[in-house]
């Protein structure tokens, strides 16, 4: 190994020691900032967006870890991850459970159970944004009080592959499995996979 070489790993590790402790206490300080409740045994790698509006709250279990950002699981299309709960919205993640780069918008609930891991880039959404009413759309306050929510459910031990998409109203059942790429419109049984747009169901899993 070269002296160039062995210079700049010893340069990488201590950057990322540093780095990966700065984090941790940011987002914590982010996390507490928003009034989240969490576990012992949080990592957070990298920096997330955390937005609890008033009236919102988030719970996150013991175990949680989180990837953010383009130093972490770099597997394309890095971003933080997003947490946006809005009010009169709970959003609660389990224990033992991981996340790179998820976005999760909750104006309802959410509820993720234990021992769920989820894929970079996941986006997981209990509400439409807007009214499907061409007309209602056209006036703000009334887009904003005919878009329609519903509850998103994730079991335990669960997992979902990257860059796929849940929405609204959806249950996946336990150690259900999400192929990557996958768009979820509807729920999903306990112990099998599905995968695709929309996700369709592939086989069931042997308990």
């Amino acid at each position: 190994m070269s002296l160039g070489s062995i210079l700049y790993r010893s340069v990488k590790a201590v950057y990322t020691s540093i780095h990966g402790s700065y984090t941790g206490i940011v987002s914590r300080i982010i996390l507490n900032g928003n009034q989240v409740q969490y576990g012992k045994g949080l990592v957070s790698k990298g920096i997330p967006k955390v937005d609890v509006w008033r009236g919102g709250k988030m719970i996150i279990g013991e175990n949680f870890s989180m990837n953010n950002g383009n130093n972490y699981n770099r597997i394309g299309r890095q971003q933080p991850c997003f947490f946006t709960v809005r009010s009169g919205a709970v959003l609660t993640i389990g224990n033992n459970t991981g996340f790179s780069g998820t976005a999760i918008v909750c104006s309802n609930s959410v509820n993720i159970g234990n021992n769920v891991k989820i894929g970079g880039n996941t986006v997981i959404y209990d509400t439409d944004f807007h009214s499907l009413d061409k007309l209602t759309r056209a006036d703000k306050s009334q887009d904003a009080a005919n878009t329609k929510t519903a509850p998103v459910i994730i079991g335990n031990d669960v997992f979902i592959g990257a860059h796929s998409t849940i929405l609204k109203g959806v249950t996946i059942g336990d150690a259900a499995i999400i192929g990557a790429g996958s768009v979820v419109a509807k729920s999903i049984p306990a112990h099998e996979i599905w995968a695709g747009n929309p996700a369709r169901f592939i086989k069931k899993i042997d308990n």
